[in-house]
């Protein structure tokens, strides 16, 4: 099912259970920011970039290498080299995503972008070393930007796709499809979000973290609360701005996010996560951050 209205959506989510596949990954991969900068053609539509003179390329490759380090403590993680040419290129999880024996390669708006879904590298190390089929989303003119748009729900086979600049609706059809998921809900972000996963995370198949500000239509946001209910975390417009709502689990027990989204969450939300049986593990990321994304944007998982 893929689908713009709500309650349909509702109905399907309930009647999926944990058995679509697991819920977290089993490795993750990292691209090194090198040649870190403010990427001009990603900042047009990325109202959290920071100006120029806020990058420190040093920073962030400490942050960075120190992010594998802490990550690595949970799971496999392998880190590519970066690109000067391709400066957003440390946000992976929006050019490559996997399915189980699947990589898919996703359709970039920006051009600059683009150039990151050419690397033989990266599609050599899951074709050759890994042997999963390659599905090339790529080179169709509908931009579908994977889990930067699309944010999965991997226990009950659910997406929550948000649409704007980075994916239309025939992009979200082609991740549904791409991803084979059950049932998959699209709705239009506010004008300034630019991506569904720094408004939404889904944490385990069982909790939620949920920046109702980002959602065009509050019922989404309401929606979303509803399936993972008593661990529909709504948070604050603070929480948001700190980037706590791009956030992800690598295993059941944790949940991971920059230190200063972690800073930002209130006790109410601390209190909730730990109910949910989330332990907060944070490493900071404020160099990365000043590139319009967090921890979140810089995984991307192996499934």
């Amino acid at each position: 099912m893929l689908t713009r209205n709500v309650s349909e959506f509702l109905q399907a989510a309930r009647d999926c259970g944990p058995d679509f596949g697991p819920a977290t990954a089993k490795a993750a991969f990292l691209v090194a920011p090198d040649g870190f900068a403010r990427a001009e053609q990603s900042a047009s539509d990325n109202l959290y970039m920071a100006a120029e003179s806020a990058f420190d390329a040093g920073l962030a490759q400490t942050q960075h290498r120190e992010l594998q380090r802490a990550l690595a403590t949970e799971l496999p993680v392998v880190c590519f080299p970066g690109d000067p040419a391709t400066p957003d290129a440390l946000f992976p999880n929006n050019v490559f995503g996997t399915a189980p024996g699947r990589l898919i390669v996703g359709r970039m708006r920006h051009a600059v972008r683009q150039h990151e879904t050419l690397r033989p590298d990266l599609r050599g190390f899951f074709g050759n070393v890994l042997g999963y089929a390659e599905h090339d989303l790529s080179l169709q003119p509908h931009a579908c930007e994977l889990t930067g748009a699309l944010v999965i729900d991997r226990a009950r086979g659910l997406g929550w796709c948000g649409l704007s600049e980075r994916c239309d609706e025939a992009g979200a059809a082609l991740m549904h499809e791409a991803f084979g998921l059950r049932a998959t809900l699209m709705f239009d972000l506010v004008p300034g979000e630019y991506h569904t996963n720094v408004v939404l995370a889904v944490l385990a198949g069982r909790a939620a973290l949920i920046c109702p500000r980002g959602f065009a239509d509050p019922a989404v946001a309401e929606a979303v609360a509803a399936v993972y209910a008593p661990h529909g975390i709504v948070l604050s417009p603070d929480e948001h701005a700190a980037f706590a709502g791009n956030a992800i689990s690598l295993c059941e027990q944790s949940v991971w996010m920059s230190a200063a989204a972690a800073a930002s969450l209130t006790p109410e939300s601390c209190s909730r996560l730990t109910a949910a049986g989330l332990v907060v593990r944070s490493v900071p990321l404020d160099a990365i951050e000043a590139a319009g994304g967090s921890l979140r944007c810089c995984v991307a998982e192996i499934y």
